[in-house]
């Protein structure tokens, strides 16, 4: 890149645009990286320097920066129908083959139809709906409430928002979807019962759920829904028993289950979704990120047969879907997602992301061991892993707003992009890292602890 460009790009960041996540003015006074490459499992900046994306995007690069196959596939898909709608009476062959492989995938989950939409908020959006759809359908319209987990994120539409269980993506947009309600979330670090215990703490959420639900009256409840791994809250990895506990209390109540698997399908967990790994089939399951290795603004929402049959048995009218999006099931996402899915099951990623999964949290722990400012560590299952940062581990008082932030930069200049929100420093690397590129993650950041 020439210097003019260079230049241009510098004087004009931030300057015309509005970062997600973000605030302006700190943007303005602190710009962000302008990334300008990526190869492998790296990405390059433009001043040249080249680092490991431990963030791997998103959440959403699990092939890494080179995954040809997909490429070739929205080239292929570009010159031969870059566009159409799949709304009433329309379809493509991508999205046709799509659907039908996408059904054996997350067949051992008990998943057979497919919603295609642009990407996550809109999977947790679509899936809202055609809940409360579902109970109308079957004659219960007065089941219209939603439960879900503190320090879950559930993306930012109104109704992802509503459910969301961090203040920090409600507070500025309240007020937002009435009926939705909260339980704590298996956070053994911080929780309101200062249980350490996984198991215990798992029955004590289970507990507040049917609380809630006899509070609320469970005829009005729609779902409860949640992360089986909690990502962007800060990895937070409930004990195995919670989700089948779970289950048992919604179907006991007639409620429906939505997993949220925007992060965890597709292999990151160490397992093909999150909803597998701990051995429970959700009524519906939100997906996206992963679908198309991030090359390719795509989701879908897996249904149940029941909810399939409740839909496609109807007679009355009832269960005509007033709800898409202009880019449902387009066929370019549709190609790329395809392409990716092969890609993805060939490499097996889920043995990689289990392998060195655990090699990042055991690294992490031993860090722990040597800083006093890691509070805690979490992770174990796949390529998700968090370390929360405290001033004093005794307290568990958090940190300055600077410090993470200077952490980052200590990071990335020794190697590594790593995420920071909040307390917590979040990786998500691409599943197809390797052992050599996992230690010299844990080298950058023990590198960048070092210099604090």
């Amino acid at each position: 890149m020439n210097t003019q460009n260079v230049n241009f790009l510098k004087e004009n960041n931030a300057r015309h645009m509005f970062h997600p996540m973000a605030h302006p003015a700190d943007s303005l006074a602190n710009p962000p990286k302008i990334i300008t490459g990526g190869e492998g499992v790296h990405i390059k900046d433009v001043d040249g320097i080249q680092t490991i994306d431990a963030v791997g995007g998103l959440w959403n690069v699990n092939l890494g920066y080179s995954c040809e196959p997909v490429k070739e596939a929205i080239k292929r898909q570009l010159d031969t129908l870059p566009y159409y709608s799949t709304f009433r009476g329309t379809s493509n062959e991508a999205v046709i083959s799509l659907s039908y492989e996408l059904a054996e995938f997350f067949a051992e989950d008990g998943l057979v139809r497919a919603f295609f939409t642009s990407g996550g908020s809109d999977s947790i959006e679509t899936a809202l709906r055609l809940a409360r759809q579902y109970h109308k359908v079957r004659g219960e319209p007065a089941r219209t409430k939603f439960i879900s987990l503190k320090k879950g994120y559930h993306g930012t539409h109104m109704g992802g928002a509503s459910i969301n269980g961090n203040a920090n993506f409600r507070t500025a947009y309240e007020p937002l979807l009435p009926g939705c309600f909260h339980i704590p979330a298996p956070y053994t670090y911080r929780n309101p019962f200062n249980e350490t215990d996984p198991a215990k703490l798992a029955q004590l959420c289970a507990a507040a759920l049917e609380d809630e639900i006899a509070f609320q009256g469970a005829s009005t409840i729609a779902a409860f829904i949640m992360e089986p791994i909690l990502g962007a809250g800060g990895v937070i990895p409930p004990h195995k028993s919670f989700m089948p506990m779970v289950r048992k209390i919604c179907d006991k109540n007639g409620i429906l289950l939505i997993t949220d698997e925007v992060i965890t399908a597709y292999g990151r967990t160490g397992a093909w979704s999150g909803s597998r790994l701990w051995g429970i089939k959700p009524d519906m399951m939100c997906t996206a990120k992963a679908i198309t290795n991030g090359y390719f603004p795509f989701g879908a929402v897996m249904l149940s047969q029941d909810i399939a049959d409740t839909f496609e048995n109807d007679k009355t009218g009832a269960a005509a879907i007033g709800h898409g999006y202009t880019y449902s099931g387009h066929p370019v996402g549709a190609a790329a997602a395809l392409a990716c899915l092969t890609e993805t099951k060939r490499l097996d990623v889920t043995t990689n992301a289990a392998a060195r999964g655990t090699q990042l949290y055991e690294g992490a722990l031993k860090l722990m061991n040597k800083y006093e400012t890691i509070g805690d560590v979490r992770g174990g299952h796949g390529l998700m892993t968090a370390i929360e940062l405290v001033s004093d581990r005794e307290t568990k008082a958090p940190v300055s707003k600077e410090l993470p932030v200077k952490l980052q930069e200590a990071i990335y200049q020794n190697g590594t992009m790593v995420r920071v929100s909040g307390p917590n420093m979040i990786f998500s690397p691409p599943l197809i890292i390797s052992k050599d590129e996992v230690d010299r993650v844990l080298a950058s950041v023990d590198a960048g602890f070092a210099s604090l």
